[in-house]
């Protein structure tokens, strides 16, 4: 797809900013990574070779009697008797880190959480669980958790300030009235509240943080639209019979959406924490899920095991940082003051 001459511009001087050109390409090496998480840590095997039979143990479910064992339950690959089995008359292919986030090792050298060593390369948690695991598919949740509520939260910002500064008038001031109540309550202790009362999932806490969030972008795309609606090429379009609504999303909208995509990487962060927040509560996901603020929780009750707090926060610092370099790099591109 070919950018057009302003698009071009706004990639150079994106590119011009090396630290947030560099830390986009980084963060995203990071995300494909960490989407690939199954691949690269898992306690199942990634390819079975048993009697000339290729299997596939980490996307199927296969019975220990496929490989001559004598139950019918999913075979355990951690299981010296089902290795040697499949080993007699095939082979194993193993992911790099044979883990996943929920495998305990029971064969520590010491008593949980263990420190990091050649078998578990960041140690285990307090429950035996492998923190580079947990970490790989704690940064996935993370990232699709921040992304999921950026994408829907700016949708519903961006409408709600649409019609607010389009319309102006008592649509505006009871629009404004409404934010002034909804962002004054207290946002922590009612999400709090709400996931003591259901038994929170990805999708319910979604729900829930997205009752607060979206109020981000309201003020700067009403702004936009408050001025845009008196430009001389508005005023003539509805003279003309144009409808509002084409009005607002093919002539207005695209002004605003220049402020509102310089905000979109500190959003993604902002609700990266969020979700961190409530997990270091004990108010997030699932027990037993990954999750970065769970680990950071573990390295609080646990300081004699530092390795659990320094490998969250090592992470959520890291990724953090790199989106707020993508926001001011993405800041820069769209200021017209600023030349590449």
């Amino acid at each position: 797809m070919k950018l057009n001459r302003l698009n071009q511009e706004r990639w150079h001087k994106f590119k011009a900013n090396r630290r947030g050109y560099w830390s986009l390409w980084l963060f995203l090496s990071l995300f494909i990574v960490s989407l690939l998480a199954e691949v690269i840590a898992n306690d199942k095997p990634l390819l079975v070779r048993f009697q000339s039979e290729f299997y596939f143990p980490f996307l199927v479910e296969y019975a220990e009697t496929e490989f001559g064992g004598e139950f019918e339950m999913e075979a355990d690959y951690r299981d010296e008797f089902v290795r040697e089995l499949i080993t007699e008359k095939g082979w194993i292919l193993e992911a790099p880190i044979p883990f996943s986030y929920t495998t305990i090792n029971h064969d520590l050298p010491s008593p949980a959480p263990s420190p990091p060593s050649d078998v578990n390369w960041l140690g285990t948690d307090d429950k035996g669980r492998d923190v580079v695991a947990r970490l790989i598919y704690g940064f996935r949740i993370s990232v699709l958790f921040g992304l999921f509520l950026t994408f829907f939260s700016s949708i519903i910002g961006i409408a709600a300030g649409a019609v607010q500064g389009y319309y102006g008038g008592r649509i505006d001031i009871l629009g404004q009235r409404f934010i002034e109540v909804w962002s004054g309550m207290p946002t922590l202790f009612l999400l709090i509240i709400l996931s003591s009362v259901v038994q929170p999932n990805f999708w319910w806490l979604l729900g829930i943080t997205l009752l607060f969030g979206w109020m981000a972008l309201v003020g700067v795309v009403r702004a936009e639209f408050l001025r845009g609606r008196n430009f001389a090429y508005v005023l003539a379009a509805k003279a003309l019979g144009v409808g509002d609504r084409q009005i607002m999303f093919r002539h207005i909208l695209p002004n605003a959406m220049v402020a509102s995509v310089t905000f979109l990487p500190f959003i993604l962060g902002g609700s990266i924490t969020t979700l961190t927040s409530l997990d270091f509560l004990g108010f997030g996901l699932p027990v037993g899920s990954p999750s970065l603020g769970e680990l950071l929780a573990q390295g609080k009750a646990n300081l004699q095991a530092p390795w659990l707090g320094i490998s969250a926060f090592f992470i959520l610092a890291s990724m953090l940082s790199l989106l707020v370099f993508i926001g001011e790099a993405v800041r820069d591109a769209f200021d017209p003051r600023k030349s590449y």
